[in-house]
């Protein structure tokens, strides 16, 4: 159960690290805007966004790691 339980985490950090791609992919064509204050809003947002994404990916990456590390030397 908790091999299953940490490559659910890991398989949760990839899709989040994925979203984040696209979240960059959808900021760099959004960036064309010509509102210049809404376009600063929208990067600012979204490098937030992306940040906490891949924050969160890499706890879940770790946590994933280390129960499968533990699984392995029982």
């Amino acid at each position: 159960m908790k091999k299953l339980l940490a490559l659910l985490q890991i398989l949760g950090a990839l899709a989040l690290t994925g979203l984040a791609a696209l979240v960059i992919v959808d900021m760099a064509i959004n960036a064309s805007m010509p509102d210049t204050i809404s376009v600063v809003n929208l990067l600012v947002g979204r490098i937030v966004l992306i940040a906490c994404l891949l924050a969160i990916a890499r706890y879940l990456v770790r946590r994933g790691l280390a129960g499968l590390r533990a699984t392995e030397e029982k």
